[in-house]
């Protein structure tokens, strides 16, 4: 079945969870990782979302920032986003969407960690 309409991709892509798995999925299935411009599109059957991508794309500005909007604003923000990848894939049969959790201590650590050093070499940066 043909699919109907133009569809544009959602405005950011978002890598996370767990490492190099996304590169051997697409080394291993190599179909499952291409652009979809034109038609005829692809019968998607099932369309899994790792939410916790989704929720940080929604709740921080585009240089990670956290922004400040009330918590139905980011509710909103998430369900259209969401809802932009339903009408880009158009599932068949499954919408699954999963979330992991806060991530543990040592993981916050490490992040806080690597903000601190990329804003002191921006700084550094900027003052050359």
């Amino acid at each position: 079945a043909t699919r109907r309409g133009p569809r544009s991709a959602p405005p950011r892509q978002f890598t996370m969870g767990v490492p190099l798995l996304f590169r051997w999925l697409s080394e291993r299935y190599p179909l499952i990782n291409r652009p979809v411009s034109l038609p005829p599109y692809p019968e998607i059957d099932n369309l899994y979302l790792d939410a916790n991508g989704i929720l940080h794309k929604c709740t921080h500005s585009d240089d990670g920032a956290a922004v400040s909007p009330s918590e139905a604003d980011m509710l909103l923000s998430i369900g259209a986003y969401i809802d932009s990848l339903v009408q880009l894939v158009r599932p068949q049969r499954l919408l699954y969407i999963a979330i992991d959790g806060v991530a543990p201590r040592a993981k916050m650590n490490q992040q806080r960690q690597r903000r601190y050093r990329v804003a002191r070499e921006k700084a550094e940066a900027e003052a050359k």
